[in-house]
């Protein structure tokens, strides 16, 4: 990051979502609980499918990445996002800026990527259920697995050299509450243009390829299920993909909204506010959706809690 060390400004300073010290002390607790919830919703769902058995199948093992990212890129932004909306200092370094946005595009990159291995999965169970074990084999999931830290991390190193090669000599003031691609663009007083293009095709590609896996998965599951002639089948066919459908769905439209489009039509509101839900309530939501609409989930949670009455009972 040899670029940072030409530019005129000592640092950043991130200026949040609002001025008002009241709505900065309800945000700071709204933010608090929304981050506890996640923290022990992610946590939980690890656990209970690692505890559990039953649980030990592909589609869980997916399951288990998923909160363990959505865990992690929350904790990336909401603790930094607290302490400013806390206290008065509200300055990064550069450093800690670039570090916060090199891992949260980690995160998220590999989200998108899991999300459209957990869609093919789908797609075997439903449309080859007989040919299920083999195909989604340990050594498959792994490599799936593997190949979406992979690109993630190869995508961010990207975004990172490029963005570091940039100089800031104007404000330093990031309109936003975390160190994101758009506002931190918008403070360089270099040319841009190229640095955009490059950022664009990353983010673009990725959300793209991974849309292309699921709408391709989503669209032939739906052909296999209007195949099956009775309801009741129908209706434990759309229930197995029912939780992902609604977490890709959630996902992708505040990502496609914030970053499929060029730095000129940033809007610090709107921004904000899908800034907000992408980063702190969606990783909240996904184990609430993957655990209160999957029965499996549930069923294993109440295993799991018989089996510690019952040692201690025993003890």
């Amino acid at each position: 990051m040899g670029g940072m060390n030409s530019t005129s400004v000592p640092g950043f300073i991130l200026m949040g979502l609002t001025d008002s010290a009241e709505t900065q002390l309800v945000l700071s607790v709204l933010f608090l609980l929304i981050y506890l919830i996640t923290v022990l919703g992610n946590v939980g769902m690890i656990l209970i499918i690692r505890l559990d058995p039953q649980l030990h199948t592909p589609m869980y093992f997916f399951l288990t990445h998923l909160s363990f990212l959505d865990l992690n890129y929350s904790s990336v932004i909401t603790p930094k996002t607290l302490q400013n909306l806390l206290t008065s200092s509200k300055s990064i370094s550069f450093l800690s800026c670039f570090t916060q946005m090199y891992f949260f595009i980690v995160f998220a990159a590999a989200e998108c990527f899991l999300l459209s291995s957990m869609a093919y999965d789908r797609y075997v169970a439903i449309c080859n259920p007989l040919r299920y074990p083999v195909i989604m084999s340990t050594r498959l999931c792994s490599g799936l697995l593997a190949g979406s830290y992979g690109i993630a991390f190869l995508d961010s190193t990207v975004n990172e050299v490029c963005m570091s090669k940039l100089h800031f000599c104007k404000s330093n003031i990031i309109q936003h509450f975390f160190c994101d691609t758009s506002p931190i663009l918008a403070l360089s007083c270099s040319d841009t243009s190229e640095v955009e293009l490059i950022i664009f095709i990353c983010a673009g590609s990725t959300i793209v390829l991974s849309l292309i896996t699921i709408s391709g998965s989503y669209l032939s599951i739906l052909s296999t299920i209007l195949k099956i002639n009775s309801t009741a089948g129908k209706k434990k066919a759309f229930s197995t993909c029912a939780s992902h459908f609604l977490g890709v769905t959630i996902f992708y439209s505040t990502t496609i909204f914030a970053y499929l489009k060029p730095k000129s039509s940033y809007s610090l509101g709107r921004d904000q506010v899908a800034s907000v839900f992408y980063t702190i309530v969606i990783p909240m939501l996904n184990p609430l959706i993957y655990s209160l609409r999957n029965k499996e989930v549930k069923s294993a949670a109440v295993r799991i809690l018989q089996k510690t009455d019952g040692s201690r009972q025993l003890k």
